[in-house]
This record gives C-alpha cells, structure tokens and sequence, in this order.
C-alpha cells in the first residue's frame, strides 16, 4: 500500500498540482527511452500544502508526468498515473488528497505498460469515461473505464489501436471534440493511419489520413 505524507496537516481539498519525485532505477523496463522511473507522487492542494505518496519498493509509476483530469464530473482535478510493480506490469491509478480513489487491475506479468489516451464524457450522458491503449507494442488494444463509486469499471474496448512506440518519451493522440462530440484520436495498430475513435455503447473507429506525427497534432486542432 502507498503511503501518504501530509505537509502542513491539509485536510481534504482540491488538487491543483502534482509531480513525480524519487527517480529510481529498481524497474528496468525502459519502454520510455530510459531505465529511471519515479518511487513517489507529490500533490499541491489548494491552500497551497502538499502531499507526497510514496510507493512500496516493488512498485514504481512508470510515466512521462501525472494528469490532472475531471473523471467524477464534479469540475474539480483528479490525478491520473501509471503504476507498475515489478512482477504483475502497469495499472491505470487514480489519486486524490487523501490517497488511492481506484485503479484498474494490473496488467498481470512484468514488463507490460499502457499508455493513457485521455478522460471525458464519451457517449455524452454526463458520465466520464478514460481510456487508455492497453500494452500499445502488443495487445494494441484501447480500453474504456468508467469510476462509479470507489470502483473502475470497463465499458468497451477494440483491438488494432496503438498510441506509443517502444523508447518514445511522448504518447501521441488524445480526445477531441470538433463539434460533433466527443472522440479519441490513436494509431492504427500497424502504423499506417490516424485513427477517430467514438464510443456510444460500443467503440467505432474510422481511419482519417496517413499516419504522421504532425497529421496527428492537426487532426487534434480539428484541423
């Protein structure tokens, strides 16, 4: 279990600000382009204190830096991360002030990552979904999650999807609305083109230009 320092004695608020803190090398993955990967999640809340959640050692958040997005519809930023333990691969966690509000399982075998694509109302009934590409450099599947209660539960997914490739420090893609509703925007598995993705129950993707990595920033400026 991760354990959380309280600076200053916060009690519970907003979160306004997070950060990786403790490099570590203990998991040698390197699916970022390097072996250094982060043992502890600091937050700023809004009066300005901070909380650090630091990792047990067979664990790591293995990212590029956590997200601070709405996924409980309330207006206010949740955090977002990728978590790893050494044995059983990476998992979706979501974090708030006071610790741990849910996670996915873990993907179950070391050395397996997801890559997050992004967090809004999908299907549009007020409800927010986040979806990441589970294992983009193998299964290439994209997978839907919604919180409701203190749980994530999976609502879709569609193999063929890819978003990173191996010893990238970016993730490419995102969800954009053009007017038309919300919709993600990934790879296609084998590389070849920019990939629209909706969700209305189920998910349906439709192949939009080539893929390159300025036809994925344009096709995200709805462009």
């Amino acid at each position: 279990m991760a354990l959380v320092l309280v600076a200053g004695g916060a009690s519970a608020q907003a979160v306004t600000g997070a950060r990786y803190d403790e490099p570590t090398t203990r998991y040698a993955h390197g699916v970022l382009g390097d072996a250094v990967e982060w043992g502890a999640l600091v937050l700023t809340l809004g009066d300005g204190s901070a909380r650090r959640i630091v990792l047990p050692e067979t664990r790591v958040f293995e990212d590029l830096e956590p997200r601070l997005w709405d996924v409980t519809g309330d207006g206010l930023p949740e955090v977002v991360t990728v978590e790893s333990d050494l044995r059983l691969g990476a998992r979706l966690a979501i974090w708030g002030a006071e610790g741990l509000i849910a996670a996915t399982p873990f993907i179950g075998q070391t050395n397996r990552w997801l890559a997050p694509v992004g967090a809004a109302d999908l299907d549009g009934d007020g409800r927010i979904e986040i979806a990441y590409v589970d294992r983009p450099h193998l299964a290439k599947t994209l997978r839907v999650w919604r919180l409701e209660g203190d749980a994530l539960r999976e609502v879709a997914s569609a193999t063929g999807l890819s978003n990173h490739r191996i010893g990238w420090d970016f993730i490419i893609g995102g969800i954009r609305d053009c007017g038309a509703g919300a919709e993600m925007l990934v790879a296609s598995g084998d590389w070849a083109s920019v990939m629209a993705v909706r969700f209305d129950g189920v998910l349906r993707a439709r192949s939009l230009v080539p893929y390159s990595e300025t036809a994925v920033a344009a096709a995200l400026a709805c462009q």
